[in-house]
C-alpha cells in the first residue's frame, strides 16, 4: 500500500511505519505515566492522612514529596518534555523517506538513552543523568536529519 504526502510526487511505502519505530513511539508516550508510577509506588496500601498517596489532590502530594520520589516526579515532567520533539522527529524522518533501519535504530537508541535518564534521575546521579539528556537530543537530531 503507498500513500501520497503533502509534497507533490512524493510517496511513502507503508513499510516506512515499522513496527520497531511505532513500538518506540508508544513506549515514549507511557514513560511519564511509568515515572508517576514509580514516584507513587508504594504509598497506594497507606491511608493519605499517614502519608500515603492522596488521589483526591495528587498534584499537591507529589509537590510535597521529597528524595527519590521528587526525582521521579521531575523525571515524568521531562519525559512529558520530550516527548513532542521525538514524535515530531521520529514522523518527520518516515515521511521525509529515511532508510527504516536508521530509524528503528536510533528510535530504539532513544528510548535506552530515556530510560537511563530516568534511572540516573532517580538513583540520584546528575552527571550521568546529563550525558543521557544529551545523547538523547543528539539522537533526537540526528533522526530529525537521517532522511535529508
Amino acid at each position: 500500500m503507498r500513500w501520497s504526502t503533502a509534497a507533490e510526487g512524493i510517496s511513502v511505502d507503508e513499510r516506512v511505519m515499522t513496527n520497531t519505530s511505532t513500538w518506540c513511539l508508544l513506549i515514549a508516550a507511557l514513560m511519564p505515566i511509568i515515572c508517576a508510577g514509580i514516584a507513587k509506588g508504594g504509598t497506594f496500601s497507606k491511608p493519605a492522612s499517614n502519608g500515603g498517596f492522596d488521589n483526591r489532590n495528587p498534584r499537591d502530594w507529589l509537590s510535597r514529596q521529597q528524595g527519590w520520589r521528587q526525582r521521579a516526579n521531575a523525571a515524568q515532567a521531562n519525559c512529558f518534555e520530550a516527548l513532542p520533539f521525538f514524535m515530531g522527529a521520529l514522523l518527520w524522518a518516515q515521511q521525509a523517506g529515511a532508510a527504516p533501519g536508521r530509524i528503528d535504530a536510533l528510535a530504539v537508541s532513544f528510548i535506552v538513552l530515556r530510560c537511563a535518564y530516568v534511572a540516573m534521575y532517580v538513583s540520584d546521579r546528575a552527571g550521568l543523568r546529563s550525558l543521557a539528556w544529551i545523547a538523547g537530543l543528539a539522537v533526537n537530531i540526528a533522526l530529525l536529519f537521517s532522511g535529508a
